[in-house]
């Protein structure tokens, strides 16, 4: 039987999965998105160009490839037609090589209201989201309300979209949200609307599949199929720093529920992780750095979010968290990515423990946040040299000390943006 493999987030998001999709793909005829939304962003550069990818499977500039957008993803038109666009604008022709499921969820203008509503509301326990409608959305979908790809092409479309939003308004109202001073991509809600339809009709030149089918029935006829999750195994909806994550299952059980596979049809679990670890946004992050240290990292790694620009918190390797992801998921590969931002320190920490309510443990704890959890470190010498397609031995003794702690080992090392600055151990 063919198996699918797939490629997770181990952190917080943003450990640099795009790039590692764009590096696999020639070894795949199919890569397709199982979770998440344009609350994502897989950077990659390709050519002296960056391209920040949101909805769209990081298949996409590997020539041949079909890149399959699948049911567990969720979708607000109007940013997918504008991503598109861009793609073409570089000269990438989706029309025969991206694929939307039918059942993947629609984000509606009033859902980013929602959003915007809800954090307002939150005051200083907002959850600190991206704002793109991400919980709404999901939120709808477990409520068995939302509207799908699949509805688009129904006669009674817009009278769904029209109850459903009406839901929302009532919804917004009770919150006491001011919709007149809501801007969503700096346009009025009137405007938004309008260029959400655009986006749908727009969205209408692409194939719409039933992607459970298309993908089961590729693995039946020996395609290889790569899946790409997005956000980070700490944001899981069940397993991550709840309340502060997203709002799917990022883990490799999502991939089952997101793409419509049996768990017997998975293959390689490619685990994604920073030599170091970063967080957007609010929630616990026990390794976080407020010194020089930590201002050193942002800048040397350009830790500034691809999707809403802002900085990120910066910290030390977590051990405990990185072999929880691991566990979760099965991990078979671990990839190593921004080796090359401490390629000056002179010493490198990783937390190997916390002491948590007075003792020492190596496990996350349920109640778990910065003010009660110490990480326990230990010191490793840097290398203190550039990282030139060959990795230096310090460097090695850091990726074997991670090895032996997590149990699974690091098949791949990153040291720069380039799709060419890769060494495969």
């Amino acid at each position: 039987m063919n198996k699918l493999d797939i490629l997770l987030g181990l952190q917080w998001g943003d450990e640099g999965k795009g790039k590692v999709v764009d590096a696999l793909t020639p070894n795949y005829d199919i890569v397709a998105r199982f979770q998440g939304g344009p609350n994502a962003g897989h950077t990659i550069k390709f050519e002296g160009k960056k391209f920040v990818l949101h909805n769209i499977p990081s298949g996409v500039l590997t020539p041949g490839c079909v890149n399959v957008i699948g049911n567990g993803v969720i979708i607000d038109p109007y940013i997918l037609k504008g991503e598109i666009e861009g793609l073409c604008e570089a000269g990438f022709d989706l029309r025969q090589t991206l694929k939307i499921a039918n059942r993947a969820h629609l984000i509606l203008p009033t859902h980013r209201a929602m959003d915007a509503a809800n954090e307002k509301a939150l005051g200083k326990m907002k959850v600190g989201t991206t704002l793109k409608g991400i919980g709404p959305t999901y939120t709808d979908k477990t409520a068995r309300k939302g509207l799908r790809i699949g509805d688009i092409g129904l006669a009674d479309f817009c009278d769904k979209y029209n109850h459903l939003k009406e839901s929302h308004l009532q919804q917004i109202k009770n919150l006491d949200f001011d919709m007149d001073e809501l801007r969503l991509d700096g346009m009025t809600f009137a405007d938004y609307e309008k260029a959400w339809f655009e986006g749908v009709e727009y969205l209408k030149q692409y194939e719409f599949i039933d992607s459970e089918y298309y993908i089961n029935e590729a693995l039946d006829a020996g395609k290889k199929v790569l899946a790409e999750g997005a956000q980070g195994s700490m944001l899981d909806v069940d397993f991550g720093s709840y309340p502060f994550v997203t709002s799917s299952n990022v883990i490799a059980a999502g991939v089952c529920s997101g793409l419509g596979v049996a768990p017997n049809r998975i293959g390689k679990v490619f685990g994604i992780f920073k030599a170091y670890c970063t967080r957007v946004g609010t929630g616990p992050f026990p390794t976080e750095l407020f010194d020089e240290t930590g201002e050193l990292l942002r800048q040397n790694g350009h830790e500034f979010g691809a999707t809403t620009g802002r900085p990120r918190r910066c910290g030390w390797l977590d051990l405990p968290a990185l072999k929880y992801a691991v566990m979760l998921s099965g991990v078979t590969d671990l990839m190593m990515m921004k080796s090359d931002v401490m390629d000056d320190f002179k010493t490198v920490k990783v937390a190997t423990g916390y002491r948590y309510n007075n003792k020492e443990t190596k496990h996350l704890p349920f109640a778990a946040c910065t003010e009660t959890m110490e990480p326990v470190y230990t010191e490793i010498p840097g290398w203190q040299q550039k990282i030139e397609g060959q990795i230096p031995q310090k460097l090695e003794d850091y990726i074997k000390f991670i090895e032996n702690y997590v149990g699974v080992p690091i098949k791949f090392v990153s040291y720069g943006p380039d799709r060419t600055q890769n060494v495969w151990r």
